[in-house]
C-alpha cells in the first residue's frame, strides 16, 4: 500500500520540471526505510523496520531539520541517492595501520578479543560462538533474557558509561545485547520467510555474522523511550551524547553514516562496540570511523 502517495506524487513532478539537485533528492528521498541495511535486529516481530537516515557529511549526525521526516532535506537509503547528496567513501577500505605509536594488541579474528572485526567478510569462528563470561550490566534495561547480557568486558565499561551519561543529565537504556546464534537464526529465517533472501540481507545479519553474538556490542535506547531502532534515534539525547562521549569508555559507533560501502550496514547510531578505551580514543583522534580503515581490512558491503 503507498502511505505516501502524495507525497510521491509532488517529489515526481517537481523533478520533472525543475531537475535541480534538490528535487532529485527530494525524488530519491521518498523511497527512504523502504529497504535499509540493519545489523541490529533483535526481533523480527517486533522491532519497526530499520531505516538509515543521513546528512551531508560523514562526520554529521541527523538533526531535526535533516531527519528523514522531511523529503525535502534529507537523502534516500540508496547509495545511488546519497551520492547525489553529498560524497561517499569508497567501496574499498583504504588501508590504515591501527595507529601511530598504537601496537597491534589484539587478534582481529579471536571472538573473545576486543579488536575482533566482524562484518559480511568476517563471520564469527566458531559460528555459534558463546562468550564465556555473560553477565547482566547494573544499567536501565529495556529488555531481559539474554539481550540483557553482555561479556563482563563490555558490561562493566557500559555501566561506567550510563553512570557518566546519568551524571550529565542523559537517560540511557540496553535495549539488546547478546544475542545468541540460535536467536539469531530464527530472526534471520523469519526476515527469509517473509521478504526473500535478496531483502532478508539487506535487514538482518546472517547467523554467525552478528556483532551482538560475540557479546562485545549492544544497542542503546533513550531513557524515554523514543525513536528505538528508527533514523531519529539520532537526534535524541542517547545518541548525541553517546556519539561525542562513548570513546572515553571504550566503544565507537560501529556503523556510521555514509559508510555503508565499508561496513555493510546503514548508519546505527544505537550500535555501540567495545574496542577499548586506547583504541576507541585513537580512532576518534584520528577520525577514522570504521574497524576496517583502522585496521587496514577489506571493506564488506556484501557477503561473499
Amino acid at each position: 500500500m503507498c502511505h505516501n502517495c502524495a507525497v510521491i506524487g509532488e517529489a515526481v513532478r517537481a523533478a520533472a520540471t525543475t531537475p535541480s539537485r534538490r528535487s532529485v533528492a527530494r525524488l530519491l528521498a521518498v523511497g527512504a526505510g523502504l529497504t535499509a541495511l540493519s545489523a541490529c535486529t533483535p526481533d523480527a516481530g517486533t522491532r519497526p523496520t530499520p531505516s538509515s537516515s543521513t546528512t551531508s557529511s560523514p562526520a554529521a549526525s541527523p538533526t531535526a531539520a535533516t531527519s528523514p521526516a522531511s523529503a525535502e532535506t534529507s537523502a534516500s537509503t540508496s547509495p545511488a541517492a546519497e551520492t547525489a547528496s553529498a560524497p561517499t567513501p569508497t567501496a574499498a577500505a583504504t588501508p590504515t595501520s591501527p595507529a601511530a605509536g598504537l601496537a597491534r594488541q589484539h587478534s582481529l579474528t579471536d571472538p573473545a578479543s576486543p579488536w575482533l572485526v566482524v562484518n559480511k567478510h568476517r563471520p564469527l569462528s566458531p559460528a555459534d560462538y558463546v562468550p564465556a563470561d555473560l553477565v547482566q550490566p547494573n544499567v536501565p534495561l529495556a529488555v531481559s533474557g539474554e539481550a540483557a547480557q553482555l561479556n563482563s568486558t563490555t558490561a562493566a565499561a557500559a555501566e561506567q558509561m550510563f553512570a557518566a551519561a546519568a551524571r550529565d543529565g542523559v537517560a540511557m537504556t540496553l535495549a539488546s545485547g547478546y544475542r545468541s546464534y540460535g536467536t539469531q537464526t530464527a530472526t534471520y529465517n523469519s526476515y527469509v520467510a517473509s521478504r526473500g533472501q535478496a531483502e532478508a540481507d539487506t535487514a538482518s545479519a546472517r547467523p554467525g555474522y552478528s556483532e551482538h553474538q560475540s557479546g562485545w556490542a549492544f544497542d542503546i535506547g533513550d531513557g524515554g523511550g523514543a525513536c528505538g531502532f528508527q533514523p531519529c534515534f539520532a537526534d535524541q539525547p542517547a545518541a548525541v551524547w553517546a556519539k561525542a562521549n562513548a570513546h572515553r569508555f571504550g566503544f565507537v559507533v560501529r556503523y556510521p553514516w555514509m559508510f555503508h560501502p565499508i561496513t555493510g550496514y546503514y548508519y546505527e547510531s544505537w550500535h555501540l562496540r567495545y574496542v577499548g578505551v586506547e583504541a576507541a580514543t585513537d580512532m576518534a583522534n584520528r577520525g577514522i570511523a570504521t574497524l576496517e580503515e583502522y585496521f587496514g581490512l577489506e571493506a564488506a558491503p556484501g557477503y561473499l
